[in-house]
């Protein structure tokens, strides 16, 4: 069963608590909406289950038009239904971030600059101390809790938001969490700079390759890919093409493997999940592939993402691209 309440909170940061010792400690965020209404954000910087180290990754200037979804207010809880096309994040299906580049990171440990609490409150921070900052918070919601004070700031009602991590793919013990497009996380909005802040967060426990009806793992299939392991990438795309409509789109492959690739049964599909087949036969060691893509898929000027899946179904590269560079007509965009 997938997260019973999921969606995404945004407010002012406005105070923080680092948890350390043993179980499994949070780093606590005090967030305050628009209306003056409190929450708490408990994300974990450690797992119950061997290895404790969360793999991470920070992305200090995140583009993808997930961005473009969200509210551009402190409006506080906004419900997001778990489907493609909208503000739900899935990091296998979204296009997000590259997984081989997230990294492990003990939750607590003495000196500075040394653990998961360290990397989260030099951003959190930030965001407290910058009064047009707007924090994001991806997850499953709790409260409000009208008799309950909150057990860490003291506010009432108790109310707020946890599971800030990727719910799929989980081992048997919580394989109920498990769901698409209801992925955990947090974005800093930072206007005065004119860009976003990403923090995704992961247990190594979890798989990189899940059903996408279940987020169930899927059974035999890879373990978190590497980086330069994709044998077949996307490229490039012509997102914009000039002249007036219909227009002609093109999705750019390499193979960057020193072996032939055959593409028999592979497919391309879209933010929508749209897909579109590739021609079958093999793709040269070092050769591209300029396909001119049709209907049903689609590759709209308001950003978008582009998935490569082999003969299995299997994600096995994906990109994204924003509205900026998709309203650049005749351009291409490359990844």
């Amino acid at each position: 069963m997938p997260l019973k309440s999921y969606g995404v909170l945004a407010g002012r940061a406005v105070d923080r608590r680092r948890e350390g010792g043993a179980g499994t400690p949070h780093y606590q965020i005090h967030l305050v909406d628009e209306e003056g209404v409190s929450y708490r954000v408990a994300v974990n910087v450690k797992s119950q289950q061997a290895p404790s180290e969360l793999l991470h990754l920070v992305d200090e200037d995140f583009r993808h038009p997930v961005t473009q979804a969200l509210p551009q207010a402190a409006g506080g809880w906004t419900a997001l239904p778990s489907r493609a096309g909208g503000a739900a994040l899935d990091y296998i299906r979204g296009n997000l971030f590259d997984p081989a580049a997230m990294r492990p990171l003990p939750p607590d440990l003495p000196g500075v600059d040394n653990d998961l609490a360290d990397r989260l409150d030099h951003y959190v921070q930030r965001a407290i101390a910058d009064p047009g900052a707007l924090v994001y918070a991806f997850g499953e919601r709790w409260g409000p809790e009208p008799a309950t004070p909150d057990k860490i700031f003291g506010f009432r009602p108790g109310n707020g938001v946890h599971d800030i991590h990727m719910n799929q793919g989980n081992s048997e013990r919580f394989r109920g969490d498990d769901g698409v497009w209801q992925d955990g996380g947090l974005l800093l909005s930072l206007p005065a700079e004119s860009r976003w802040i990403a923090i995704f967060l992961a247990f190594q426990s979890q798989a990189w390759h899940t059903d996408d009806t279940t987020g169930h793992t899927l059974e035999g299939a890879p373990e978190r890919p590497g980086t330069g392991e994709e044998p077949v990438r996307v490229l490039a795309a012509l997102v914009n093409p000039a002249g007036p409509a219909p227009e002609h789109e093109v999705v750019t492959l390499l193979n960057a493997s020193p072996e032939p690739v055959d593409l028999t049964g592979w497919r391309l599909a879209d933010r929508q999940k749209n897909t579109f087949p590739l021609p079958a036969g093999p793709l040269a060691p070092g050769a591209t592939l300029a396909l001119a893509v049709a209907a049903p898929f689609a590759l709209g000027n308001g950003g978008g993402v582009i998935t490569l899946l082999d003969v299995a179904g299997l994600k096995v590269h994906g990109v994204s691209y924003t509205a900026a560079q998709g309203r650049r007509e005749g351009w291409t965009v490359t990844f």
